[in-house]
């Protein structure tokens, strides 16, 4: 082959790989894109509230949740679920699913809990779309996470708010204090058996307990937002919030599930 027929063969060969990059890289955006990584994710979080038509016209939403397994189950953390129903009237736990006006109330028991992780493992009277769990192996900091929910209940409707960060830090699962007059004999015997758990630099609100904590390229559930730093009360979370949050590892659901399946 002559030098002429070598140059053309190369700058051909040259091309073909270029067109093949950008194709590839068209389609990994595709199958990656953000947007359509929260619409799936949003079809499967839901609602957790008391639905109780003597006290209430309308289901209490006390959380957000995230359904898993089979479409039969779904995960929240353990003090969204702790009330207490009422034995003397008709009152249920319920998800709620759906978007604006237009939610579907289905009926649920709480199966399986897990204080010391805060997490509840609830069985839905229906399916509805699950989330795919991802690994159990702790997420290093400095990894880019979404979490999707309902950061202040149903009060103008339900519409899933999504919101972005990172993971900030792998901290030991006590809740910050200014100073050491500040612990409590809980934070303290809580330092004593602890678990690991994830630090957020992502907003997060009261609301957004159980909200499922996620990858924005796979949408694989990696952990469970459980609490956000307040400065000062409850209201100020809402009104000027700290940006700092935090989640129990997925590892922990996993768990949870496997207990409930044996």
């Amino acid at each position: 082959m002559d030098e002429k027929y070598m140059k053309m063969f190369y700058i051909s060969t040259l091309f073909l790989l270029t067109t093949l990059g950008t194709v590839l890289r068209a389609e990994q955006h595709e199958v990656h894109n953000f947007t359509d990584v929260v619409k799936l994710v949003s079809k499967s979080t839901i609602a957790i509230a008391i639905d109780a038509p003597i006290k209430h016209s309308s289901p209490r939403v006390l959380g957000t949740g995230f359904v898993v397994a089979d479409g039969h189950f779904a995960i929240t953390n353990y003090h969204v679920v702790s009330e207490d129903l009422d034995p003397t009237i008709v009152e249920n736990y319920v998800v709620l699913s759906g978007q604006g006006s237009v939610v579907k109330k289905i009926r649920a028991e709480v199966v399986k809990i897990d204080p010391k992780h805060d997490l509840a493992l609830l069985k839905l009277d229906s399916p509805l779309n699950a989330l795919e769990l991802g690994s159990e192996e702790l997420m290093l900091p400095g990894s880019e996470v979404a979490l999707t929910g309902f950061p202040i209940g149903a009060i103008l409707g339900l519409y899933p708010a999504t919101h972005r960060g990172y993971i900030s830090a792998i901290t030991p699962d006590a809740i910050p204090a200014s100073n050491s007059n500040q612990l409590t004999i809980e934070m303290m015997n809580r330092l004593q058996n602890v678990s690991l758990i994830y630090q957020l630099d992502a907003i997060a609100y009261p609301g957004n307990s159980g909200s499922p904590l996620y990858s924005p390229t796979t949408g694989e559930v990696i952990g469970v937002i459980n609490k956000v730093l307040v400065k000062d009360t409850k209201e100020s979370a809402l009104s000027s919030p700290t940006g700092i949050s935090y989640a129990i590892p997925v590892k922990y659901v996993h768990n949870l599930i496997r207990d409930v399946k044996n």
